[in-house]
């Protein structure tokens, strides 16, 4: 017995079956740098700038969700005043989740 293969059935279309595989990939990943990546990456550089800018008499919120007013900037901390009593909490910069300006009159 001997067997004979067809090679036209064996062997598919070839870019097109290359194309078929790739796009939707190369879609979904162009559609999800759209829709995830790129927002938090404008997010962050936004809180970046806000940090930078910060000075003495901001409100800020950090990460833990302790609030307070900044009464000192070194290098990379923070130290802010939390409460009534006026404690004094000193944090490093990355820790500031939101800077809030004070309302000028």
């Amino acid at each position: 017995m001997i067997f004979t293969v067809a090679l036209t059935d064996a062997a598919p279309g070839g870019i097109e079956s290359i194309l078929g595989l790739v796009l939707p990939l190369a879609l979904m990943f162009g559609l999800m740098y759209l829709l995830l990546i790129r927002p938090q990456k404008k997010k962050e550089k936004k809180l970046r700038e806000q940090i930078e800018a910060m000075v003495v008499g901001d409100d800020v919120v950090t990460i833990g969700g302790i609030v307070g007013r900044i009464v000192n900037l070194k290098d990379d901390e923070v130290t802010l005043s939390t409460s009534v009593k006026s404690t004094l909490i000193t944090l490093k910069k990355s820790s500031i989740n939101t800077v809030v300006k004070p309302l000028s009159d």
